[in-house]
C-alpha cells in the first residue's frame, strides 16, 4: 500500500487535530452557556488522551518496524510525530487562554471561585485539613525514590500524580491524586455569598507536609502519563504488510508510555530525572499547566443551580406513529418507520425489543452489539426472550476499543442463558447496527428489521446524532437474514442486491455510483453527490471524488471528523465543498445521496469512507426506499448543509473558518432547526 502524497492527501492524524481544534472553538464560543463550554474543554482533553493512547502510540510503534517495510509504506513516523507535538502545544496554549481568560472570570462573575492553596482563608484551611485527614489521606500511596539506587517507577495510565522534590536533591517522591475515590473538586465554605471550590490537587498540595513530615519540600509538580492502547494495525494496513508489521512488533511491550504531561514550571534538572526514571525520550515530554486531566470538568459542580449556565432542556420528541402504537409489528408492516436520535427517544427501540421478547409469535431475535451498555432495558429484554424459549443470536464485538471487557462480560451472560453468542472474527470487526426479528404470522414467517447508524446504547443515544429505520421490506429483511447466517458461519457470502455490505459489496457499489455521476456529467446531465459521514480517508474513494470533481460533478460533503481529501483546490477538487459541524450533540450519522440522472438514490448506515469500513469490517449500508422517509432524511440533511452558525469550512488552509451568513440570511443552527422540524412534522 503506497502512502498518498501530501499535495493530494492530508495525513489523517494531523487532520484529526484540526477536528479537535473545532471542539476547542466550541469552548470559546459564547453562544454556548458557561458550563457547556467547560464540558467542551473536557471533551478536548479526553479526545487528546485517547489520541495519544491510540494514534500517537501507533506512530511510535511504526518507528520500530524494519526500515525496508517503512520504505515500502512510505511512512515517516518521526516527522509526523514532531508535527503533532508542535500542533498540540499550540492547542494547549489556546486551551490555557480560554480557561484563564474566559472561563475563570465568567465563573467569578457568577459567584463561583476556583481557589488554589495560596488563596485559602483560615476557614478554608481548617475545613480542608479535616477533609484531608478524614477523606483523602487513606487513599494516598506515596513513593519515596532514592536517586543513588536503582528505582522502578510505574505510573498508571492517565492517573494524576505529584512529583515532589526535596532539599536533599538525591530524593524524589511521587504521590497519587486519588480522584476516583475522592472526586476532583472540593466545595468549601463560601464567604460573602461566594461559592468557593478547589481542586483535590490543591488540598493535597496544602497538606503535603503531613505526607513527608521529615523532609523539607522544595517543589510540587503535577504529572500525568499516557500509555498506549492495544495496537490495531488492521484498522489501517492489510494483508502481507499488516502481517510484516505485526512480526516486527512481536517484542513490543503493551501499555508503554507515549506522553508525560508535566507542569511547565518544573526545573530542567527535575525533568531530566523523571525522564530517566520512566525511560522516556525528549519527544515524550509535553509541558502543560499547573493542572492536568481537564476531562474532569464533566463533573464540575454548579452550586448556583442557575439554568442560564447550561443548555436549555430539549425533551425527546414523540414519534407520530410509534408513540401511539399498540403493536409495533402492525405499524412497521404497514410502513417503514424512521427514528432520529437524540431528538427522539431510544426508548422506541427498547419498546420494540420488549414487545418482541413478550410476543408468543416471535421465534427468533438476532442483533449485533458493538458497544454494550451496562444493565439496560435492551439487555433485559434479550434475557427475557431467552427465558421464554426464543432463539436469540447475539453478535458481540470483542474488539470495540476500550469496551472489550464489558462486551465479553455481557456475551458470557447471554451464553449462560442459552443464547447463540458469536464473537468477532480474527482481524474483522462487526460494526453494523442491525437487528432482525422473525415472527410466525399464520403460515408466514414475517421478518422485521432495524438498521441504524448508531450503537444499541441508550446513553450515547442521548448525545449522538443518529438515524435508524424499522422495516418489514421483504428484500431488505431477507438480505439481512442472510448476513446473520454469514455471521453464524452458515453462509460464506450474503449475496445482496439492495443492501451494501462490507467487505463484500460496499466499496464496489459506491465506486459504481460515483462513476455513474461522472458519466452523467460528461454527457451534460445534472450530476451531484451529497455525502455526510464521520471520517474520510480511503485513497481509492478520494481519487475517484477528485476525478468526479474534474468531470464537473457537484460534490457537497459534510464530514465531522478528519478528512484526507483536500477540498476546493483548483484543477483537483474545485467542485468539492466540505463543511463540518461541531455543536451540542455529536454528529454520527452517515447519509449518501447520488443524483443518478434525476432518479435519486439515497443510502444510510454504519460505514464511513475509510479503508477499515469498506474492507475490514462487517458494515451495513441500506437504501432508503420509503418516499416519505427519503424526504425526511433529505430535509434533515439540507438543514445541516445550510448551517451558518456552527458549520466550519474545510479547505486547503485548515483554518476552521465558520460559515458566514449572507446579508439578510436567517441564522440556521442546524441541530436546533432539526429539532423544530421534527417537532412540527411529528406533532
Amino acid at each position: 500500500m503506497q502512502q498518498p502524497n501530501e499535495d493530494r492527501f492530508r495525513h489523517r492524524d494531523l487532520n484529526w487535530l484540526s477536528f479537535n481544534e473545532r471542539v476547542l472553538q466550541e469552548a470559546a464560543d459564547k453562544l454556548n452557556p458557561l458550563f457547556e463550554r467547560m464540558k467542551f474543554l473536557a471533551i478536548f482533553s479526553s479526545n487528546l488522551d485517547e489520541y495519544f493512547r491510540v494514534r500517537v502510540s501507533q506512530l511510535r510503534q511504526i518507528k520500530r518496524v524494519k526500515k525496508s517495510i517503512r520504505k515500502k509504506l512510505a511512512l515517516r513516523p518521526s516527522r509526523i510525530t514532531k508535527q503533532i507535538i508542535e500542533e498540540v502545544k499550540k492547542q494547549q496554549d489556546r486551551f490555557g487562554e480560554i480557561y484563564h481568560e474566559q472561563i475563570i472570570p465568567e465563573l467569578a462573575a457568577n459567584g463561583i471561585h476556583i481557589l488554589d492553596a495560596e488563596h485559602f482563608k483560615e476557614v478554608h484551611k481548617e475545613f480542608l485539613s479535616s477533609f484531608f485527614n478524614n477523606k483523602v489521606e487513606e487513599h494516598l500511596k506515596p513513593i519515596m525514590l532514592d536517586l543513588n539506587k536503582e528505582n522502578e517507577l510505574f505510573l498508571e495510565n492517565s492517573v494524576l500524580y505529584f512529583l515532589i522534590t526535596f532539599e536533599n536533591e538525591d530524593k524524589l517522591a511521587v504521590v497519587n491524586i486519588p480522584v476516583k475515590e475522592c472526586g476532583r473538586f472540593v466545595m468549601m465554605k463560601g464567604i460573602k455569598n461566594k461559592h468557593n471550590i478547589t481542586y483535590l490537587d490543591e488540598v493535597i498540595r496544602h497538606e503535603s507536609y503531613k505526607i513527608f513530615p521529615k523532609n523539607n519540600i522544595t517543589g510540587i509538580y503535577e504529572i500525568k502519563l499516557s500509555r498506549d492502547a492495544e495496537l490495531y494495525i488492521d484498522d489501517i494496513y492489510e494483508g502481507v504488510l499488516a502481517e510484516k508489521i505485526y512480526e516486527s512488533l512481536q517484542q513490543r511491550t503493551d501499555g508503554q508510555p507515549t506522553r508525560l504531561l508535566y507542569d511547565a514550571s518544573m526545573p530542567k534538572d527535575v525533568q531530566k530525572k523523571i525522564r530517566k526514571l520512566l525511560k522516556l525520550g525528549k519527544i515524550d515530554m509535553m509541558p502543560g499547566g499547573k493542572y492536568h486531566n481537564f476531562k474532569d470538568f464533566f463533573s464540575f459542580p454548579d452550586p448556583t443551580d442557575n439554568p442560564k449556565l447550561h443548555y436549555e432542556e430539549l425533551p425527546p420528541l414523540p414519534h407520530a406513529t410509534l408513540d401511539k402504537s399498540r403493536d409495533y409489528f402492525e405499524d412497521i408492516r404497514k410502513k417503514d418507520q424512521s427514528l432520529h436520535f437524540p431528538y427522539m427517544s431510544f426508548g422506541y427501540v427498547e419498546r420494540f425489543l420488549e414487545q418482541a421478547a413478550k410476543d408468543e409469535k416471535v421465534t427468533d431475535i438476532s442483533i449485533s452489539l458493538y458497544r454494550v451498555a451496562d444493565e439496560s432495558r435492551l439487555t433485559s429484554s434479550l434475557i427475557e426472550a431467552l427465558d421464554k424459549g426464543k432463539r436469540v443470536t447475539v453478535f458481540v464485538e470483542a474488539k470495540a476499543r476500550f469496551d472489550e471487557e464489558n462486551n465479553i462480560i455481557w456475551g458470557r451472560k447471554f451464553e449462560e442463558k442459552g443464547a447463540n453468542v458469536i464473537y468477532s472474527y480474527p482481524k474483522v470487526k462487526v460494526h453494523s447496527k442491525i437487528m432482525l426479528i422473525c415472527r410466525q404470522e399464520g403460515d408466514i414467517s414475517m421478518r422485521y428489521a432495524y438498521i441504524g447508524t448508531g450503537n444499541f446504547n441508550s446513553e450515547t443515544a442521548k448525545i449522538y446524532c443518529d438515524h435508524a429505520i424499522f422495516t418489514a421490506n421483504k428484500y431488505i429483511t431477507k438480505e439481512l437474514q442472510r448476513l446473520f447466517k454469514v455471521l453464524e458461519g452458515e453462509l460464506i457470502i450474503p449475496r445482496e442486491k439492495n443492501l451494501l455490505i462490507s467487505p463484500f459489496s460496499t466499496r464496489q457499489e459506491f465506486l459504481k455510483l460515483i462513476y455513474n455521476e461522472i458519466e452523467n456529467a460528461r454527457e451534460g446531465k445534472k450530476a451531484k453527490i451529497t455525502a455526510k459521514m464521520n471520517s474520510l480517508e480511503d485513497e481509492e474513494m478520494i481519487e475517484l471524488l477528485y476525478k468526479a470533481s474534474q468531470a464537473g460533478v457537484e460534490i457537497r460533503m459534510l464530514v465531522r471528523g478528519f478528512t484526507s481529501l483536500i477540498p476546493g483546490v483548483e484543477g483537483l477538487s474545485e467542485n468539492i465543498y466540505m463543511t463540518s459541524i461541531v455543536d451540542r450533540f455529536l454528529e454520527h450519522g452517515r447519509i449518501y445521496i447520488f443524483e443518478n440522472g434525476g432518479d435519486e438514490r439515497m443510502f444510510y448506515g454504519s460505514a464511513d469512507w475509510m479503508n477499515r469500513n469498506l474492507d475490514r469490517r462487517i458494515e451495513v449500508i441500506s437504501p432508503v426506499l420509503d418516499e416519505d422517509i427519503k424526504q425526511e432524511f433529505k430535509d434533515i440533511l439540507n438543514i445541516q448543509l445550510s448551517d451558518n452558525v456552527k458549520a466550519r469550512i474545510q479547505d486547503a488552509s485548515e483554518s476552521n473558518k465558520y460559515v458566514e451568513s449572507k446579508k439578510g440570511e436567517k441564522a440556521i443552527r442546524s441541530q436546533y432547526a432539526i429539532y423544530e422540524y421534527l417537532k412540527e412534522k411529528h406533532s
